[in-house]
């Protein structure tokens, strides 16, 4: 860390402090050859990853698109926004703890019917139909076979 005001590049750290919204350290410097004190703020770098397409697509991962999709799978549904939002941090910190450049959107996709599995059968369907792109009633018939079993305790889970 060079000096602001000499330009030497060497300091040391007087006092070192989470900043308010703790998503931040406040370091307060001091410079050993000016004795000039400064501050500096060290952010953690988020990789924001590029999402692959089914269709080789590539574009940036959207929060908002996935929170989007969860609201409209569990529209008229007894859920709160908690659980949506929590549901979208959760696959958030999925995709930050896979430390990949690019992501498959199935992968993703796949993250989300997890979650909504787990949270609402209903809404669990409707998200898989789209998804899924059930091509006729069997398609969707065998998804709600599947939700069915696995809530009485039989876990057959299709491919």
């Amino acid at each position: 860390m060079k000096c602001p005001f000499c330009s030497h590049s060497e300091n040391k750290v007087i006092d070192s402090r989470l900043s308010r919204e703790g998503n931040s350290i406040r370091r307060r410097r001091e410079c050993l050859a000016c004795t000039r004190r400064f501050t500096t703020y060290e952010y953690v770098e988020d990789v924001i990853p590029v999402v692959i397409k089914k269709d080789g697509r590539r574009e940036a991962f959207d929060r908002l698109k996935i929170l989007g999709g969860l609201k409209k799978a569990c529209e008229k549904r007894p859920i709160s926004m908690d659980d949506i939002e929590a549901v979208v941090d959760r696959i958030e910190k999925f995709r930050q703890e896979t430390q990949l450049k690019e992501i498959p959107s199935t992968a993703i996709g796949e993250k989300v019917m997890e979650e909504l599995h787990n949270l609402d059968g209903v809404a669990y369907v409707r998200f898989a139909s789209v998804y899924r792109q059930f091509k006729d009633l069997n398609d969707f018939m065998e998804e709600l076979k599947d939700v069915l079993n696995t809530k009485t305790g039989k876990k057959e889970r299709r491919p």
